[in-house]
């Protein structure tokens, strides 16, 4: 085999975005980076592809976050309404307890 063949480094998502933001924001020419980190052009090329073509699902509304907020607005109004109801027999049994008194106190 060929000693001049170099290992494959594989770099996590973290290295990626920093070699990136390097890129796209401050502007270091993607030669100098793949100097810089020794990653082939090629590579950077292909991480700034992947970057693009994943952005536009961060600016899409998902029909699962939508069903998924609908459920949660459902399971919201219940909860209310089961409150609605525990005030509700809370105040009558108040209201129970306030006239037995009177009539124990014979202040009826």
């Amino acid at each position: 085999m060929s000693e001049n063949k170099r290992e494959r480094k594989h770099y996590s998502p973290e290295q990626k975005v920093l070699i990136l933001r390097e890129l796209l924001e401050n502007n270091v020419p993607i030669s100098q980076l793949a100097e810089k980190y020794q990653v082939h052009v090629n590579d950077i090329y292909n991480w700034k592809k992947k970057l693009f073509e994943g952005a536009k699902d961060i600016f899409q509304s998902k029909p699962g976050n939508q069903k998924q907020s609908s459920l949660e607005q459902k399971k919201i109004e219940k909860l209310e309404g089961k409150l609605r109801d525990r005030d509700e027999a809370i105040t009558m049994l108040l209201k129970e307890n306030i006239e037995i008194k009177k009539s124990i106190d014979g202040e009826i």
